[in-house]
């Protein structure tokens, strides 16, 4: 049996600090936009408050299904609030300590925000009820494709094991 390869110290895996930037802002927005529509915050119109005028900015013309959620819809933005919030805090510790026990949550992770985002909210915003498809694809995609870009690269990162032993 071949010892365990060590862990390249933080300097030489780059793509990891800039994995944990990522998911330290993706902790930031879990907590300002999917916990508003959870608990049933209503940003349908500007109020002064800044957690909801930047959910109404982002809402009003971008995603109508995010600014009037159905039920299943908070459901989604619940796991982020309540589910991916404490993971991504944990993956970042991970990520900046070579942690490779993460691999197997961080695999989960990926593959279930990918199918939520970039299937179900995706195909309902560009192919469902009318009234629920966004109507400013530009702004949509560019706040939502990361959340579905980032986990990917994430899982191709964690592709094999003992991912900290490596570059990429």
């Amino acid at each position: 049996m071949s010892p365990e390869a060590p862990n390249l110290p933080l300097r030489e895996r780059k793509i990891d600090v800039f994995f944990a930037a990522v998911f330290s802002v993706f902790t930031g927005t879990s907590l300002i936009s999917d916990l508003l529509p959870t608990i049933g915050v209503d940003f349908s119109r500007p109020t002064g408050n800044f957690f909801v005028d930047s959910n109404y900015w982002y809402a009003h013309d971008a995603d109508p299904l995010f600014m009037h959620p159905p039920d299943w819809m908070r459901i989604v933005t619940g796991l982020s609030a309540f589910v991916y919030l404490p993971f991504y805090v944990v993956l970042v510790w991970c990520l900046l300590t070579g942690r490779n026990g993460v691999q197997l949550f961080a695999v989960v992770y990926a593959t279930m925000i990918s199918t939520l985002t970039g299937i179900v909210v995706f195909g309902v915003e560009f192919f469902g009820d009318p009234a629920t498809r966004t109507g400013n694809p530009g702004k949509f995609l560019a706040f939502n494709l990361p959340y579905v870009v980032i986990p990917l690269l994430l899982l191709v990162r964690m592709r094999k094991p003992l991912p900290f032993t490596r570059r990429f």
